[in-house]
This record gives structure tokens, C-alpha cells and sequence, in this order.
């Protein structure tokens, strides 16, 4: 009898499940389906990774612009190659000299982290000669749009980044230039251009009132140039690997570094932390050496392999699946524990970049994050549903010429659907 009755709650267990599944089939296939799409390509995938249950699948084995969800595999790439603190430098000391390689750490300096460790580490010392050419990589990524040199979103990848590698300008209370180095540099008047291409001349307009921030043009004399103004004494610069066993000294928080990437979809970071990440395989630094050390030690199991060039999802030349999307945000959520791993990502209707995503009272609630460029706009993430529940799921939208605006539209409008069913 007991055999019997636990088969029947087994049944009906199952039938309520097939049902659920089918209300949520039928209002999500009625949006993707509908004319809005016609002329687009769209591909979504929703996981309940509980029971590994694909709820609604739609294209998911297609490849899509990814533009800022690429950071999804980033983070990913960080959480597995680097410790609770980011390496900030490599170092050793003989004969009272302190010799230094960067490790691609975005935090020296950067306004938006308070840490000192790395400086005061370095106003210790008197005699300090730095390394500057462990960096295999180019100082702009493959793909990106080369006449965005001079916006804030797109700085160079360096083997020792300061001040977040861009020049801050503001106009209050007189001018203020961070690093003031670059005072002199900046011209006051109005022109089309934020700097020059070739050369670290900015133009900001005396009527602006607020703060700018543009990527200066890097080198390995600049960055000598800037240490010495900040630390107040001479560096010399090595042409020559330093040789030996190095120390390794420890600075930020890494997932300090991780909530300002995902939370305001930070290039800068993402880029450096693909960087910093390689310190961790050996002393020559490359985004691309951690992408190819993780596509085939840690995601070889994915079913279509991504095109990863970089770390930001400013390339064009990224390519991704809904699928890969949601097997990277499944890994990541069955190794970091939920409180942290939410609080990593953008909270919608409270933080980053889904603050302004709030559908009624904070319901559904997601932890997500977006991508867009032009005529793109992905969410990869975590869904809260009614019932409490976590769902797994990546949205990716391609190639429409309507507004941004009626895509998420129809995104909130999916994701309310499941959410309200499961």
C-alpha cells in the first residue's frame, strides 16, 4: 500500500511539473515568437540547477554578441585562479634595492579603492627599479573600436596600472586634474575631442561642471613619471626580466574588484583582472594566456566552445552561447556560497546596473548582468521566482534596430512569466 501511494505523490509530483513546464513553453514561446522578432535574432535558456531541469530553450545552442556578459566568464576565470586578495605586486630584495613587476592590478591608486597596501609598500624603500615589460598582450583589445580611445569606458591594459589609467578633470572650484602630472596637459576649451589620438593632450570646456574621466596614452616612462610624483622619489626601469624566486605582496579585496566590474560594468577592471589572473601561472602576463588556460582546464566541457578575445566584451569578436552563458552561471553558483555570490552581481532595482530594473515592489528579483552595445543587448543571470526558487538563465538579443527600452520590455515580461509559474 505504502509502495503504491508514494508512486501516486510521485505521479502527481510529475504531472504538476510537465504542466508547469508547459505554461511556461507556451507564455515564453507567445513573446519570442511573436513579430517584434522577426527581423532579430534572439536565443534564451532558462536551468532550474536544482533539479538541472531545462525549463524553456529557444536558440540556446547559438552563437550571440555577448558585449558585457562576456564578464560572466571573467568572473568565472578570477574566482578560479585568484586568492582572497589580489596579488598587487611581485617583488625581491637584494642590497637594500626593492625590485618590482606589476601583476596587472587595477587597484594602485584608482580613486574608487581605498587600499594602500602596494604604495606604502613602495615609500619604504629609497632605491626601487621596477619591470615593465612582462605584458605579452597589446594595450587595446582585439576588435575594439579604435576611435573610442578617448572615452572612460575603454582605458589600455598595462602591467601596472595607476589611477585606473585614465586622467580625471572637474571644474569645481578651479581645475583639478588626478594625476596632476597631467595639469599642463589639459587645454580649456571646447572641442569634439576629449584628447588626442597619439599624444596626452585633453580639451575640457571651462562651462563643463562635471567630472570626465579620459584614458591617457600609457608608456613605461609615464608610468615611471607618475610613480615618482606619487611616491616623491626616483624610480629607475629595468630592461631586463628580474631574475630569481619573487615574493608576492597582497592588496585589495579581489571581490572588491568583482562587484565594481559587474556592478558598473567596469572594463578597465575586467581587463586587468584577466591580467592579474595570469600572474597566477607565471611571471609574463596575458588576458589571453588565462582565457586559454581556462577554456581548456576549467571549460572543456562546454558544448560550444565561445570565442573569447576579451575580457570586457567590448569586441565584436566575441562570440557566446545562451548555453555556455548558463553552464558558467551554473558552475559559479554550486562553488560560491549564495549570500556572496548575489552580492557580487547587480540586484535588480537596487544596484549597478539593474537599479533602475524594478518590476513591482522588487518582484521577480534577479542578480544579473547585463551586456550592450549597439544594436545588442544580453541578461545572464539568477532569477527569483514566487515560490522562492532560483532559476539560471541567459537572454541574448542580437541585431535589432528597434529601441533598447521595448527589448527589456519583453525580457521583463519573460522572466515575470517564469517567475509568476515555477
Amino acid at each position: 500500500m505504502k509502495k503504491i501511494l508514494f508512486a501516486f505523490v510521485i505521479l502527481i509530483i510529475a504531472t504538476s511539473c510537465n504542466s508547469t513546464k508547459k505554461t511556461i513553453q507556451k507564455s515564453t514561446s507567445s513573446v519570442v515568437s511573436s513579430d517584434f522578432y522577426k527581423n532579430q535574432f534572439v536565443g534564451l535558456l532558462v536551468l532550474d540547477p536544482e533539479t538541472n531541469d531545462t525549463l524553456y530553450t529557444h536558440q540556446s545552442e547559438k552563437y550571440f554578441t555577448p558585449a558585457s556578459n562576456t564578464k560572466i566568464f571573467t568572473l568565472f576565470a578570477s574566482l578560479q585562479l585568484l586568492p582572497e586578495n589580489v596579488p598587487a605586486l611581485k617583488y625581491t630584495v637584494e642590497n637594500n634595492t626593492l625590485y618590482v613587476q606589476g601583476t596587472g592590478d587595477p587597484s594602485l591608486l584608482h580613486p574608487h579603492f581605498e587600499d594602500r597596501t602596494a604604495f606604502n609598500f613602495l615609500k619604504k624603500y629609497n632605491t626601487i627599479v621596477f619591470d615593465l615589460n612582462n605584458l605579452e598582450d597589446e594595450k587595446l583589445g582585439q576588435g575594439w573600436a579604435w576611435d573610442d580611445y578617448q572615452y572612460y569606458y575603454q582605458p589600455e591594459i598595462t602591467p601596472l596600472p595607476l589611477y585606473g589609467n585614465v586622467t580625471s578633470i572637474s571644474n569645481t572650484n578651479g581645475l583639478n586634474v588626478t594625476p596632476d602630472l597631467f595639469k599642463e596637459a589639459v587645454v580649456r576649451t571646447w572641442y569634439k575631442k576629449n584628447r588626442e589620438l597619439k599624444h596626452n593632450t585633453f580639451y575640457f570646456s571651462p562651462s563643463r561642471k562635471d567630472t570626465i574621466e579620459i584614458p591617457y596614452r600609457t608608456d613605461s616612462v609615464l608610468t615611471r613619471q607618475l610613480l615618482e610624483s606619487a611616491l616623491n622619489k626616483k624610480i629607475t626601469l629595468s630592461k631586463q626580466l628580474i631574475p630569481g624566486e619573487k615574493e608576492i605582496l597582497y592588496g585589495q579585496l579581489s571581490d572588491s574588484l568583482y562587484v565594481r566590474m559587474m556592478h558598473e560594468s567596469d572594463n578597465f577592471i575586467a581587463e586587468q583582472l584577466l591580467v592579474v589572473s595570469s600572474s597566477t601561472l607565471s611571471d609574463t602576463l596575458s588576458g589571453k594566456k588565462t582565457r586559454k588556460y581556462i577554456l581548456e582546464n576549467k571549460l572543456a566541457d562546454l558544448r560550444q566552445p565561445p570565442r573569447w578575445v576579451d575580457g570586457s566584451g567590448l569586441s565584436r569578436y566575441n562570440l557566446f552561447s545562451p548555453e555556455s552563458m548558463v553552464a558558467v552561471l551554473n558552475k559559479i553558483y554550486r562553488n560560491v556560497p549564495k549570500q556572496r555570490l548575489f552580492s557580487i552581481f547587480p540586484e535588480s532595482g537596487v544596484s549597478g546596473t539593474l537599479e533602475t530594473w524594478d518590476y513591482d515592489g522588487g518582484y521577480p528579483k534577479l542578480y544579473a548582468k547585463s551586456g550592450s552595445l549597439s544594436n545588442n543587448y544580453c541578461l545572464s543571470g539568477y532569477l527569483i521566482t514566487k515560490t522562492g526558487k532560483t532559476l539560471i538563465f541567459s537572454f541574448m538579443n542580437n541585431h535589432y534596430q528597434q529601441s533598447t527600452s521595448e527589448v527589456k520590455k519583453r525580457i521583463q515580461q519573460v522572466l515575470r512569466q517564469i517567475a509568476d509559474s515555477y
